[in-house]
């Protein structure tokens, strides 16, 4: 999707992890390239989701748009202003508004400061002071995230994994956010939790308008949440499109392997059975990536152009405006080739 006046705006953002050797003198050997090249927009109120494997560079991209992470290249703009490599000074007027969720909530929180601490934190640091004092705006979060205002002298350890994520979602609630970078913020707890901590933040992103960059492995939970979702593989965005459409009519290889790896419950005996992609070999390391497409070593349409250029991210035949895909041979929503199965039961996507 490409809005007139985007909240966030991320044009070629890379980000790569010197690598130093050498003796007795460290030089710079290699670099991993964690992020390389990223575009995408999100408008405001708009929920993106961010998938892919582990590895893929889905949490360094969340880094780098919260600005807790210096960008190697490319641009990051918010509401039009050029943040990529602004000072602390500089980013102090927005911060407020860019907020994050971490993926663990037993090392996010101090554990030696109460909950009220935590949360009224940001506020006291921001120089902020709601009407009826901080105190009585912390309870008030409390509530918000479904946890007991009575709670506000606890500490951390007093509480489950889920509730811990609640106080973080509270934390990141406090400078009333136009944007939320949500890292992983369920995988870290029980499933029967997952859901309760999600619709949660379903509810604080209707009521309060929220933007969110919702970063996920689960590509259920991802499609429950987000209004678009963006494919993530070896730090390139392969595939972004509203989401009924990705999940509906996926396009590059890659999105369409992972889809079929989704768990599905049929009730009717006569359903075609979905077929199941198995990927063969590893993913390749960020170091030394492959030439051209960077998945083409584990695809089944790969083919010498592959090798020798680099698909770009754009509008093809066949999709809905918006629906972008990086791939010379795109899938088609009724052909689905039978020898892309590997022999390797283990090379499960």
């Amino acid at each position: 999707m490409s809005t007139t006046n985007p909240l966030l705006d991320v044009s070629g953002l890379t980000k790569h992890f010197p690598i130093k050797g050498g003796f007795p003198i460290k030089r710079t050997v290699g670099a991993v390239q964690a992020v390389d090249g990223l575009d995408f927009q999100v408008a405001e109120g708009e929920s993106l989701g961010l998938v892919g494997e582990s590895g893929c560079g889905k949490s360094t991209t969340g880094r780098l748009i919260t600005r807790l992470m210096e960008p190697t290249g490319g641009t990051i703009s918010y509401r039009g202003q050029n943040i990529t490599h602004a000072s602390r000074r500089q980013l102090a007027p927005i911060r407020s508004e860019i907020q994050m969720i971490f993926q663990d909530p037993y090392a996010s929180l101090n554990p030696r400061q109460t909950v009220g601490k935590i949360i009224a934190g940001p506020m006291e640091i921001n120089d902020i002071n709601p009407a009826g004092g901080r105190e009585a705006r912390v309870r008030e979060l409390l509530e918000i995230v479904g946890l007991n205002p009575e709670h506000f002298n606890r500490f951390p350890h007093e509480f489950s994994g889920g509730q811990r994520q609640r106080i973080g979602v509270a934390r990141a609630l406090a400078l009333n956010p136009k944007l939320i970078v949500a890292d992983e913020p369920v995988s870290a707890l029980d499933v029967s939790i997952q859901a309760q901590v999600v619709n949660l933040l379903q509810e604080v992103q209707k009521e309060l308008g929220i933007a969110f960059v919702f970063i996920a492995h689960d590509l259920a939970i991802v499609r429950h949440f987000s209004q678009r979702v963006a494919v993530m593989y070896l730090g390139k965005i392969v595939e972004i499109a509203d989401r009924d459409d990705l999940y509906g009519n996926p396009r590059h290889p890659y999105t369409r392997a992972l889809l079929s790896a989704v768990p599905e419950a049929t009730v009717d005996e006569n359903a075609t059975a979905r077929e199941r992609i198995r990927l063969t070999g590893d993913v390749p390391s960020p170091i030394n990536p492959p030439s051209g497409c960077r998945f083409r070593t584990r695809c089944w349409k790969a083919t010498e152009k592959c090798a020798t250029e680099a698909p770009p991210l754009v509008q093809i035949s066949g999709n809905k405006p918006g629906h972008l895909t990086a791939c010379h041979y795109p899938e088609t929503a009724d052909v689905i080739p039978a020898q892309r199965l590997s022999q390797d039961p283990e090379s499960a996507a």
